[in-house]
């Protein structure tokens, strides 16, 4: 049992937890929740186990921290496990009532070659995004629609970030994903591999369910609050919009997004 703040282990947890460029320095990030612990654990990535006491007593009291752990070891990997006291605990988890138990995973890494080979062909372009909320909503919906890779700005909020992390709710794990440092010279890439890239944007626009997305596709959501960059207008293969009624001048971002993507789903089912 951990017993000081001062523990290697739990300052490193907490390290991850709030400094990103230590996160990308170690390619080291935290998940929290039993759900998402079980997620790094089936794929392999879960390095480091803390568990909350009044969890342990209330769930593993019977079971020593060695048997604990082989629930969460994989055939290559044997995992640590430690409980804490749920006082020091909690300076470690990132959320108001935490849910008693702590990973470090390892950062999954994908190459632009084997994301933009993919004959899945259905990207997610997001251009600076910023809001954690809506980027983990944007990851678990690219899942569910069949979206062979998401390809963010390095602007973008870091994919990693506590919240980014819980919103994906395990997505984080299955989706393949890059950060580009030009998003536009990216787009002229995708188009030389005749993949169609769409830009949601209001002006001089089409309706977002004209396009052919059965084709490999990609599609642009831009900054929450200024959209999609001149650069990238000016590299898209067309622009699309969502239509709306009453005075509503936009919709949230992960919301446009999911509306587009399952339209792209829709058609290519259509065709299967």
């Amino acid at each position: 049992m951990i017993t000081s703040e001062n523990n290697a282990k739990l300052k490193e947890m907490i390290k991850l937890q709030k400094n990103a460029r230590h996160r990308k320095k170690e390619g080291l990030f935290v998940a929290e929740g039993i759900k998402l612990v079980q997620e790094a654990a089936r794929y392999g990535k879960l390095r480091q186990v803390l568990i909350r006491e009044s969890l342990w007593l209330d769930r593993w009291q019977e079971k020593p921290e060695s048997e604990i752990a082989e629930e969460f070891s994989g055939e290559n990997r044997r995992v640590g496990v430690d409980v804490v006291p749920d006082d020091l605990f909690d300076l470690a988890a990132d959320t108001v009532t935490p849910q008693g138990i702590l990973g470090m995973v390892d950062m999954p890494s994908y190459s632009q070659e084997e994301i933009l080979n993919s004959p899945a062909g259905l990207y997610l372009l997001l251009d600076d995004l910023r809001d954690p909320g809506n980027l983990g909503t944007m990851i678990r919906t690219s899942e569910a629609a069949g979206v062979a890779g998401v390809i963010m700005s390095k602007g973008t909020v870091d994919l990693f970030n506590p919240k980014v992390v819980r919103a994906t709710m395990g997505a984080i794990f299955r989706v393949p994903f890059l950060y580009v440092e030009s998003l536009p010279e990216t787009i002229r890439q995708m188009k030389q591999k005749n993949i169609s890239v769409y830009g949601t944007i209001l002006e001089e626009s089409r309706v977002y369910d004209d396009p052919d997305y059965t084709k490999p596709s990609g599609i642009v959501v831009g900054n929450e609050a200024n959209g999609i960059s001149k650069e990238v207008r000016e590299s898209l293969s067309g622009r699309i919009h969502i239509p709306m009624e009453g005075s509503v001048e936009s919709l949230n971002a992960a919301v446009a997004a999911a509306i587009v993507l399952y339209e792209a789903s829709r058609q290519r089912r259509k065709t299967d």
